[in-house]
């Protein structure tokens, strides 16, 4: 039996730029490229500390002095709805569900659009032209799925209200990027999506559903906290997050391990070993 050594990618660190979660603070992100017959493996292990996909590239926030940060996910078997979030169900009983293979389509942009032009005027994906997003949509080296959820315009002819980028994760689902129709905000079609993609953990026996990043402070966060059976992942470890207001986005030079540390402390995959 010849053994092989572990996976080993290569960890960079990007340049500072204005954080677009809270005001006044500047961010960097520790990344790695997903690449190779080992993608989806290492984008496994990796989201399971921490990590995010954006496209081929898995990153990490990693800035100088400030923690704030935490990836979250929901535990799927602990989870229940509150009442807004039951009435949020029930406002969208009207939308049909369907998953496909990750391909940008002239509708999901238009929709893009709209959804930024009325909540993300300012963000950095403000200026993202269709080349740009038929990218962020196909190029994915893991098990991905756009969901998409119709219902009907006035007309009474098939209205794409909401699309999410999925990634299928070995115990979970990732929701990599969502956006909705702004048309219809009242209807918390943000809400409505995760407690969907729940359900599609549940019955797909999957344990977890990996919201993105939680950080305390940021308003455009907060929705995240306000699900149960939430964890966030901090110190090394997944935790409950408990009180949302027992986390704190407060500045300190110790807050972070140098790069070096923090590489070392990423625990990598092994290949299965190969037999001869």
């Amino acid at each position: 039996m010849r053994h092989t050594l572990p996976i080993a990618p290569q960890f960079y660190v990007t340049a500072p730029q204005p954080c677009p979660y809270l005001d006044g603070r500047m961010e960097r992100k520790l990344f790695t490229a997903l690449q190779g017959e080992h993608a989806e493996t290492l984008n496994d292990t990796l989201s399971k500390q921490g990590f995010r996909r954006s496209q081929n590239v898995l990153y990490r926030p990693s800035c100088a002095e400030c923690s704030a940060c935490l990836s979250a996910r929901i535990r799927v078997a602990d989870f229940k709805p509150s009442r807004s979030q039951r009435k949020a169900q029930r406002r969208n009983a009207d939308l049909r569900r369907e998953a496909t293979s990750p391909w940008a389509t002239e509708d999901q942009y238009t929709l893009f659009r709209a959804y930024l032009d009325s909540r993300h005027a300012e963000g950095g994906m403000a200026d993202m032209d269709i080349f740009e997003f038929a990218a962020m949509i196909e190029e994915t080296p893991i098990r991905s799925r756009v969901i998409e959820y119709t219902g009907n315009g006035p007309d009474g002819a098939p209205d794409l209200a909401a699309v999410c980028l999925t990634d299928v994760l070995d115990d979970g689902l990732s929701m990599v990027y969502s956006f909705y129709d702004p048309r219809r905000a009242q209807d918390s079609l943000g809400t409505y999506v995760i407690l969907d993609h729940i359900e599609i953990a549940r019955e797909a026996g999957l344990p977890y559903v990996y919201l993105g990043y939680w950080v305390p402070g940021s308003p455009k966060m907060g929705y995240k906290a306000r699900f149960s059976s939430v964890e966030v992942y901090k110190d090394g470890v997944w935790q409950d997050i408990g009180d949302p207001e027992r986390h704190s986005s407060a500045m300190h030079p110790l807050s972070t391990a140098p790069i070096a540390e923090q590489v070392a402390r990423i625990h990598l995959p092994d290949q299965r070993p190969t037999r001869r």
